[in-house]
């Protein structure tokens, strides 16, 4: 598989998946969407939440690809702007959390489907440091030699995308797990979900203020 992928300019696939790998293990919005969709809409709320992740990754790739993260970096004011805006929706995700009222954590956000895949797909595309990361990631393993331009991207893109189902698929596995057992106390299942929320409301504070 190495010799396949070195061919098509990729230079050390098995150290893209890791790569891959350690930054999707890293604590962040995207795995406690996963996990509070799973928890209250069970398997298809987590696999929906997970394909609006992987979705936004994609958008986020064409744009690092086609330079928008240099046009970032050259425009500080709209790379705030774009901070801001991503911590303001983390923000409003935990406080809906925090704010919620009912039986426990499964009336907690009454969210359709489509809603999961857009708390996914807004989680993701709503975090400029996302499409830098992209942009300074992509070259480390890209061979110059034997690069085959948007080939190259399309499968460094590929491997990623299927890191983040395998990674996502293991979420959804310990969240609707968690739900199931966190359903029985319902006084548990409150913390839990305000907890969420905190956890949420943090990740936004931390992204507008660094």
């Amino acid at each position: 598989m190495q010799a396949l992928f070195h061919v098509i300019g990729i230079s050390d696939v098995w150290q893209l998946i890791a790569a891959t790998a350690v930054f999707l293990m890293l604590p962040g919005p995207g795995t406690f969407c996963v996990l509070t969709c799973s928890a209250k809409h069970g398997w298809r709320g987590g696999f929906v939440a997970i394909a609006g992740l992987m979705l936004g990754d994609i958008v986020l790739m064409f744009l690092a690809a086609i330079g928008v993260a240099a046009m970032l970096h050259a425009n500080p004011l709209l790379f705030k702007g774009m901070q801001y805006m991503g911590a303001a929706y983390l923000a409003y995700l935990g406080v809906r959390l925090l704010l919620a009222k009912g039986e426990g954590a499964a009336a907690v956000v009454p969210f359709s489907n489509m809603a999961d895949f857009r708390r996914g797909f807004f989680v993701t595309l709503m975090n400029p440091k996302a499409i830098v990361f992209y942009m300074a990631f992509f070259p480390l393993f890209i061979d110059p030699a034997t690069q085959q331009g948007a080939l190259t991207f399309f499968a460094m893109g590929t491997v990623i995308c299927t890191c983040t189902l395998i990674y996502g698929s293991l979420l959804v596995l310990v969240g609707n797990t968690a739900a199931k057992r966190l359903g029985r106390n319902r006084k548990i299942a409150a913390l839990a979900s305000r907890a969420a929320g905190i956890f949420l409301i943090g990740f936004g504070i931390k992204l507008g203020t660094n």
